[in-house]
């Protein structure tokens, strides 16, 4: 593959939020810590006091997590490292999709494996551990219960309820997998056939894939993590600080003409057992775990806290906060709404004296094939043009190419110069036929105006063969209306070259933002 980029406001897909943070607008300065810029790093080291409790409880669980999967020399070196006081992290988090869902989930993991490897090597008096934190605690099974391939929904469909990690991989799930395995790769087939639950199978797939490369894969649900959290989550329970703070930080940036990604609520956590996960809200003196018979006294509450951390799961908007307090991160790569709602939690990170880290775009493709690669040639669109509107590219395409000129122009001219010309031959006769001419010009106008869109029909008929060119072009790149980094699965490209995934190491710049065009060389 090679690569050639466009900037980011080309291609239409992203907010005003974003491409102002990555334009640096000033009026967007208080809303983050650095800019993830490599001159910047140095400053968010020094920010990031990691506790060396906290580090040591963080070790611990990573040696329990890995202790059920086999471990590369890499992932055993790293765990290691994480022991050190110079030890940082770089992460970037996810849901757990089947089969990892959208290609963007891989480039988030190879843009953040390789931010870690500039950083080793810009700044080699400390080290730096790429990280994939899997999204264990949440709910909502439908937006990862399938993946899409060329064209085809593949879903699994379940009865179970619950934090979507702890979903066992079932009969329903054995009957799901009979329809994918006969062109699933080995690392899926070992990781579903040998797992008993959802995140179970997705860290040893993750891990076979990346774990070569130094990535370590954490699950934040675990007890001992939470305990680390336990403050905060009374803070929120009962004083409501986060509610207020990211409000606050919201109407600032409404003020300034962006729209809110993420919504706080007073209480921002769900309750989370036994297959449940629901919110908590404050009704009266009683705090109640919504569509479940489950409610506590506040005092009950503090026990439960104190004594069950982790039934206590942080909504978007507090995750983004245990995960800086459990890991000494100095890094976040999202896509362009993470970005955008991460600039709505600064005041909350403040709050908890929790240094933001930098809030980093991950790398953006579109991967096209030798296919659409001599659609593109023979369209002679160059590639800023690949991500015009459509509409807007129809419109140009059969005005230039049109053997006459579609919108009438010459003709509208001789007309509005004809009734005008007779009008003035003949209002000395009577004052009112100066209107009348007026108001009968203006109907013989709209008739050429739908003459005019006659004519361009024709003249779209005619080009047909080329415009049906460019359709095909555009639902390649956004099948179903959505960029295909967003819809199609990876192994539209792996299971026609192994090498797929490595080769995006080479082409990925963590620090270069611009959306990249991937041409596949050979096939």
């Amino acid at each position: 593959m090679n690569k050639s980029t466009v900037e980011p406001a080309c291609t239409g897909q992203f907010s005003p939020l974003f491409l102002d943070y990555l334009g640096k607008k000033t009026e967007l300065r208080p809303f983050y810590n650095q800019f993830p810029d490599l001159e910047n790093f140095p400053e968010l080291i020094k920010e990031k006091n990691f506790s060396p409790s906290i580090r040591r409880v963080l070790v611990d669980s990573l040696k329990n997590q890995y202790a059920e999967i086999e471990q590369t020399e890499s992932t055993n070196l790293q765990i290691q490292k994480l022991e050190k006081e110079n030890t940082f992290t770089v992460t970037t988090g996810h849901q757990l999709n089947l089969f990892t869902g959208p290609l963007y989930f891989i480039y988030k993991i190879v843009s953040t494996i390789n931010l870690a490897e500039k950083l080793n090597r810009s700044f080699p008096d400390q080290h730096f551990i790429p990280v994939y934190w899997m999204a264990t605690e949440d709910h909502d099974f439908d937006e990862i219960n399938y993946f899409k391939l060329d064209g085809e929904k593949y879903q699994w469909h379940t009865q179970q309820k619950g934090a979507v990690g702890d979903l066992e991989l079932d009969k329903s799930f054995r009957e799901f997998f009979k329809s994918v395995q006969y062109f699933a790769p080995d690392v899926f087939q070992t990781a579903y056939l040998g797992s008993k639950t959802l995140s179970e199978a997705v860290r040893k797939y993750v891990h076979s894939l990346f774990g070569d490369k130094g990535l370590l894969v954490v699950d934040g649900k675990l007890p001992e993590l939470k305990a680390c959290f336990k403050e905060v989550i009374k803070d929120d329970v009962f004083n409501h600080q986060a509610n207020m703070l990211c409000e606050t930080q919201t109407k600032k940036l409404e003020n300034l003409g962006y729209k809110s990604q993420v919504f706080p609520r007073e209480i921002n956590f769900f309750y989370m057992k036994d297959g449940l996960r629901e919110r908590i809200e404050k009704i009266g003196p009683i705090y109640k775990v919504l569509n479940s018979d489950i409610s506590f006294t506040e005092e009950d509450m503090e026990e439960e806290i104190n004594s069950h951390p982790e039934r206590f799961s942080p909504n978007v908007v507090l995750r983004p906060l245990y995960q800086e307090m459990i890991l000494p991160n100095i890094a976040y790569l999202g896509g362009p709404a993470e970005v955008a709602y991460w600039l709505q939690l600064k005041s909350v990170f403040d709050q908890y004296q929790v240094p933001l880290p930098a809030i980093m775009p991950r790398n953006f493709a579109f991967v096209m094939n030798k296919y659409g690669q001599r659609k593109a040639s023979k369209l002679k669109l160059s590639d800023k043009e690949l991500f015009e509107d459509l509409l807007t590219w129809k419109k140009r395409f059969v005005k230039e190419n049109a053997e006459t000129d579609i919108s009438l122009t010459e003709e509208k001219e001789l007309l509005g110069k004809l009734f005008s010309d007779t009008a003035n031959k003949v209002v000395h006769l009577e004052k009112s036929l100066g209107n009348a001419f007026a108001a009968a010009e203006v109907r013989a106008q709209k008739i050429l105006d739908q003459m005019a869109d006659k004519v361009r029909k024709a003249e779209e008929k005619r080009l047909s063969t080329t415009i049906r060119q460019r359709e095909e072009l555009q639902e390649y790149m956004y099948p179903g209306g959505s960029p295909q980094e967003r819809v199609e699965n990876f192994m539209k490209f792996y299971l026609e070259d192994r090498d797929f995934v490595e080769k995006l190491f080479d082409l990925f710049d963590p620090l270069d933002f611009d959306y990249m065009i991937l041409r596949i060389e050979n096939e």
